[in-house]
């Protein structure tokens, strides 16, 4: 594995009975990533997760962590992997600094030094709520407690699984400052798994997107939705006679119906003539628009899977 990649996935892939909830997922984490794993719910994400972090065995493929095989070396290759599948559990009537103790023993073996706790209480911003009952937290702040104990391990890699999931939009603007401070402050390589897109475009650096078990994009996510800058979609009526048009010009690729419209790769360059040329065909064009959002990217290429 090279140096600067920490985690990668080889044909991975989990099979319930008749059913493959993933199927040959290669997946790529580099040193320093924020990297959004991207899916609708029901897509694999999850169970991806929970083969990463050996909470379920594959069916087939391979994970590799730290340049240690999972399946023959899992104490290694865990050894600086920290994380949280679904919600954190806590015993509510103690403390926050009480569950830290707890969670510390657990995983390190041995009760956590104080300044090792009040360290990790501090990062995620509940330095002041240390002694109060774990029950009076909203929820946001127990998913920063939960951050918090996975801190403790020190670990190079943290796994979030949906970290924003049932937050308020404070609670997950205070999630999503958190992971860019682990990344940006503390150098630590963040996976983040998400079906809320537009979290995830304001802090990863990389993407992947997964649906109906299968891996369909990944890399850099500057760089997908500044090749997407050349997708258009066209809201136009006839749609029949429209796209008929569409595929008779050279300059146009892959031109397709999606529920909003017609969709198709178009330089910016070439976009006046296309409009002229629909219109002399008698087609009415309602508005023409470049895909740019992760949004509009993630719909674009599930429905052209689907």
């Amino acid at each position: 594995m090279p140096a600067d990649v920490i985690l990668r996935t080889l044909n991975l892939g989990k099979r319930y009975k008749n059913r493959w909830a993933t199927e040959d997922v290669n997946l790529e984490i580099q040193r320093g990533d924020v990297f959004g794993f991207l899916g609708p719910n029901g897509a694999g994400k999850s169970t991806t997760i929970r083969m990463i972090l050996s909470l379920i065995q594959p069916t087939t493929g391979s994970v590799e962590l730290f340049s240690h095989q999972l399946q023959t070396e899992r104490e290694k290759a865990l050894a600086k992997v920290a994380g949280i599948v679904e919600k954190p559990d806590f015993y509510l009537y103690l403390s926050a600094y009480h569950n830290m103790e707890i969670a510390g023993s657990l995983t390190l073996g041995r009760t956590p030094e104080r300044r090792k706790i009040t360290e990790a209480l501090g990062l995620v911003g509940l330095i002041e709520r240390g002694q109060d009952r774990v029950k009076t937290f909203s929820h946001g702040m127990k998913q920063r407690l939960g951050i918090a104990q996975a801190l403790l391990c020190d670990p190079e890699l943290i796994v979030l699984d949906e970290p924003t999931n049932g937050l308020d939009p404070q609670g997950m603007k205070e999630v999503r400052e958190l992971i860019g401070q682990l990344s940006n402050q503390r150098g630590m390589t963040v996976f983040l798994s998400s079906h809320l897109l537009n979290e995830v475009e304001q802090v990863a650096t990389r993407m992947a997107i997964i649906n109906k078990g299968k891996l369909i994009v990944q890399g850099r996510v500057d760089e997908l939705l500044r090749e997407s800058a050349n997708r258009i979609l066209f809201s136009v009526e006839p749609q029949t006679r429209a796209l008929s048009v569409l595929k008779k010009i050279r300059s146009v690729k892959n031109a397709a119906v999606n529920t909003d419209g017609i969709i198709a790769n178009i330089e910016a360059k070439n976009i006046p003539s296309v409009v002229s040329r629909l219109v002399a065909a008698q087609c009415r064009v309602s508005s023409v628009k470049q895909q740019r959002s992760l949004e509009e990217y993630f719909l674009s290429v599930t429905e052209e899977r689907s």
